[in-house]
C-alpha cells in the first residue's frame, strides 16, 4: 500500500510538473537553445526553465523532428523526451510510438551510462517516467497500430 501511495505522489507529480511547463513564459529562442534543456539535469531554477522551454518546443514542432534524432542519457535524465512522448502520443504515428517505446525501453541502461554524473536518486525518477512512457506508449499502440 505504501508503494502504491509513493507511485501516486510521484505520477501527481510528473503531472503537476508537466502542467506548470505550459504556464512559464520563456521563448524558444535560437534553435541551438531550444535544444538547451536536454543536457540539463540539475533542479536549478535556469536548468528547470531550460528544460521547459526545449519540452515547449519540441511539443510545438509540427514536424515532430524530435522523434527521430538520437536521444542522450542526459536527455533521459532531463525527462523532456520522454515528456514530449508522454504529451505529443495520441498525435503520433504508428512508427513514432514504437520508437518512443524503445526508447522508454532502454532509457534505463542509457541512465546507467552516466554512472556519477548523477545521482541514485536522478537515475531511480527517470527509470519510473520511463516505464510510465513505455506502458503509455504500449496502450497506444495496441489501441491504434495494426500488428504485424
Amino acid at each position: 500500500m505504501r508503494y502504491a501511495a509513493t507511485r501516486i505522489a510521484a505520477n501527481l507529480h510528473v503531472v503537476a510538473v508537466s502542467l506548470s511547463l505550459g504556464a512559464c513564459a520563456i521563448g524558444a529562442g535560437p534553435e541551438i537553445e531550444a535544444r538547451a534543456g536536454l543536457g540539463c539535469v540539475d533542479d536549478s531554477v535556469e536548468c528547470i526553465n531550460r528544460r521547459q522551454a526545449t519540452l515547449r518546443h519540441m511539443v510545438d514542432d509540427k514536424s515532430r523532428s524530435w522523434v527521430h534524432e538520437a536521444p542522450t542519457p542526459e536527455a533521459y535524465a532531463s525527462g523532456v523526451r520522454l515528456f514530449a512522448y508522454k504529451t505529443k502520443k495520441k498525435e503520433l504515428s504508428c512508427d513514432e510510438l514504437k520508437r518512443g517505446k524503445l526508447e522508454a525501453d532502454t532509457a534505463r541502461t542509457s541512465l546507467n551510462s552516466m554512472g556519477t554524473r548523477l545521482t541514485p536518486a536522478q537515475v531511480s525518477r527517470s527509470a519510473m517516467l520511463a516505464g510510465e512512457v513505455g506502458r503509455e506508449l504500449q496502450n497506444e499502440i495496441n489501441r491504434r497500430c495494426k500488428k504485424a
